[in-house]
């Protein structure tokens, strides 16, 4: 059981006050050769025990006398009157991370998916968080499933998948319209992990990967007509310009025979009608001479 659920908690210093004088008294009795004050050691240790309690730096405690609030005590050492004042939980106040699971909820467009989410609340009115609610804690956990499979349902699985900052923030927002009211923050929402079937997520690997090959034909296509709408314009301008033809023939045919070693054929109509017969022959003559 935690600490916050046990409405009697003893405390080191009351405990140590207790022990403290019920030894005075025992002390007393024996230099007195007498009974009482050991009773009266006794008594106010008992007194004590139940008396002082203390509260951590991040806890409150409400005080209850004869069932109606009086004041919240802590942190540090306070005391109560036994039997007549009642201790509330112990409430405490630092900023507390709950984990929220929805299994099995239809997203918009009808998929299960499984969803985890953690919730950052904090406690900033313990009186309200003591009074307005029964248990604070379970009616925590409680809000936010139930707002976590109602968003859920709000949104379509693409959505979730690739906005959960946005998923998150609303729920935040959710969540902390209902809390408030009882003295509690939330703080922030965040979408830990969508998981969804494994047969539907490999449909969905085979669909991403069908929907890449589409676009990779796509451009593939696109430049294939870029390129041949570049040889239609270059065609153009050969036709009504022969010596631009020539020239960049002969550069191709330089391009193809200038490394080292290689040997290119061409065919005779083409040397005649780039007008090349008389300086290939020329080279040729020249190279024998050599």
């Amino acid at each position: 059981m935690s600490r916050e659920k046990l409405n009697l908690r003893l405390s080191g210093v009351g405990v140590a006050l207790c022990a403290l004088c019920v030894a005075a008294g025992a002390a007393a009795a024996a230099l007195l050769n007498n009974v009482a004050p050991a009773v009266v050691g006794l008594v106010a240790g008992i007194y004590l025990l139940f008396a002082v309690k203390v509260a951590d730096q991040w806890e409150k405690v409400a005080i209850l006398r004869l069932g109606r609030f009086i004041g919240l005590r802590g942190p540090g050492i306070f005391l109560i009157v036994p039997v007549i004042d009642r201790l509330s939980r112990y409430v405490d106040q630092r900023v507390r991370v709950a984990n929220v699971t929805a299994e099995s909820t239809l997203t918009r467009d009808t998929v299960p998916v499984n969803v985890d989410a953690i919730l950052f609340w904090v406690v900033w009115n313990a009186e309200k968080a003591i009074l307005e609610v029964e248990d604070f804690i379970e009616a925590i956990s409680l809000s936010a499933q139930t707002a976590l499979r109602e968003s859920i349902g709000r949104h379509e699985l693409a959505q979730m998948i690739t906005e959960r900052e946005v998923l998150g923030h609303e729920l935040q927002r959710i969540l902390d319209e209902k809390t408030n009211p009882w003295g509690i923050t939330v703080q922030s929402v965040e979408i830990r992990d969508v998981r969804i079937p494994q047969a539907l997520e490999d449909a969905m690997s085979r669909q991403a990967q069908a929907e890449r090959e589409r676009q990779a034909r796509n451009i593939l296509g696109q430049a294939e007509t870029e390129i041949s709408d570049k040889f239609s314009q270059a065609a153009a301008l050969y036709k009504d310009n022969p010596v631009a033809l020539h020239l960049r023939a002969m550069n191709m045919l330089y391009e193809a025979i200038k490394e080292r070693g290689s040997m290119v054929i061409v065919p005779s109509s083409a040397v005649e009608t780039m007008g090349l017969g008389g300086t290939l022959g020329t080279a040729a003559l020249g190279g024998a001479r050599a």
